[in-house]
């Protein structure tokens, strides 16, 4: 059994999340029982290996790791970040995976090799910065086809190039992966684009695709990206400590590039609202604040101040927004948002914003969207610095934590109960990118620093 940090040790701990379902749990605890044994999975067992914990009966296979040849005859990019699945073809499984490699990158950390050998087997029109005497920006994302039956890698290919940090993104319900550049740069240093933007991967397209920005969803720091399936409308978060949360209402939904309207997000009667928390507990946690969305102009942004401009418009400032998650439970439609440093221990945040019946129309006034705070442990030991997240099929979140060197994936029932899920043991974090394949019968996550990806399977229904 792995015994690790992440215990419940007293009630007072458990108070601190501020779920509707700690009376359970902390009765549990003052019984002396370990509540993930009630709620989550059996405790976790330590791998020989050294690479990461599982529950009992559970197992896990690396794959597609950097530096390795795909089948495209490039390399495998480094530094693995957000990703989903879709379904492919004969049952099987896509993945889009992001690399989030930066303008000062290692060439080796790229796909063409560290002399840049293997620029000469893709069409370099197709990139969207192709650098200018200089390589390529190395960022973009890979498309995975991967057997879940027989639990192998069948191919992996380049499928965008040219971009910057692609961070994580957001799968979309017409069969595309957003992928998201964390960072605003000019076209400067040897680059021939400015970035901080926005792109569309059509999953079940094979080769590299060209990368064309949608620049209507703003130009600022994104992170992830998270649809409403009834309306097409795109929820972005931003990561910086004083990020807002917005959302693009597109023209056509389902065509992002035909363009649309930005807006952020605001709270009815407290405009200008920090949520952050660091100073003091100013937002409750499980109390519903109805919403109002503000709209944003000039949103190319060339002085990087969209986020300064829609605050003090009354948009809420939120920390670090990172990972995005639409789910959906007994009917009823829910976005998760993790903000990573939030509270005043600056451990993280999970907030819920529950889209409105008539969400981005001009009925939108009469029965508004809310935003709830839903966990602020600021306590390390339960959830510390959550990043990206998903829902598994069961319902409940699925949560990693992001490069403390002692990270978890956690999962957190709709009650409010949290369990751990898997422990990074070899401690080059981070977990990065988790869900699930259509058929769920597989988790995959990746872990960044190493450049891995791994398909985590097991007795996924013995979830009590």
């Amino acid at each position: 059994m792995t015994m690790s940090r992440r215990r419940f040790i007293g009630s007072a701990a458990a108070i601190s999340l501020g779920f509707t379902g700690l009376g359970c749990a902390s009765s549990q605890i003052a019984k002396g029982i370990d509540p993930e044994l009630d709620f989550g999975f059996q405790p976790l067992v330590d791998d020989p290996d050294g690479i990461i914990a599982l529950p009992p009966g559970f197992s896990y296979r690396i794959f597609s790791r950097s530096g390795e040849s795909m089948s495209d005859g490039l390399f495998v990019p480094a530094r693995h970040d957000g990703m989903a699945t879709f379904p492919g073809p004969d049952g099987m499984t896509l993945l889009v995976r992001n690399h989030e490699i930066t303008a000062s990158g290692d060439p080796a950390q790229g796909a063409f090799g560290a002399d840049m050998a293997l620029l000469n087997r893709i069409d370099r029109d197709l990139l969207y910065d192709p650098g200018n005497g200089r390589p390529p920006a190395l960022g973009g994302t890979t498309t995975l086809l991967y057997d879940t039956v027989n639990q192998r890698l069948v191919s992996h290919h380049l499928s965008l190039g040219g971009t910057l940090v692609n961070c994580a993104g957001g799968p979309t319900p017409w069969g595309s992966w957003i992928t998201c550049e964390e960072i605003v740069s000019e076209a400067e240093a040897g680059f021939t684009r400015e970035h901080g933007y926005n792109f569309e991967v059509l999953a079940g397209q094979t080769g590299l695709q060209r990368a064309e920005p949608l620049k209507e969803m703003g130009r600022f720091k994104h992170e992830a990206v998270a649809v409403h399936p009834a309306s097409g409308i795109v929820y972005q978060t931003e990561d910086l400590g004083d990020g807002l949360l917005y959302r693009f209402i597109p023209n056509v939904p389902g065509h992002l590039s035909r363009g649309g309207r930005l807006q952020a997000l605001g709270v009815v009667d407290q405009p200008s609202l920090d949520t952050r928390n660091w100073e003091s507990q100013g937002v409750p946690t499980r109390t519903r604040m109805a919403t109002t969305w503000i709209d944003l102009d000039e949103v190319h942004s060339p002085n990087d101040d969209l986020r300064h401009r829609g605050f003090a418009a009354g948009a809420a400032r939120f920390a670090r927004g990172e990972g995005i998650f639409y789910g959906e439970r007994d009917g009823s439609g829910e976005v998760y948002i993790a903000c990573t440093n939030g509270g005043t221990a600056r451990k993280g945040q999970i907030w819920t914003y529950r889209p409105s019946p008539f969400e981005g129309t001009a009925q939108e006034g009469s029965s508004p969207g809310s935003l709830e705070l839903f966990v602020e442990p600021n306590d390390g030991t339960i959830i510390e610095n959550a990043d990206n997240l998903c829902v598994a099929p069961w319902g409940d979140l699925i949560v990693c934590e992001d490069g403390t060197g002692d990270d978890y994936l956690l999962g957190i029932t709709p009650e409010g109960d949290i369990y751990k899920l898997a422990h990074d043991l070899n401690g080059t974090g981070e977990f990065a990118g988790c869900c699930f394949s259509p058929d769920g019968s597989t988790l995959f996550v990746n872990k960044q620093v190493d450049g891995w990806t791994l398909a985590i399977t097991g007795p996924w229904g013995t979830r009590t």
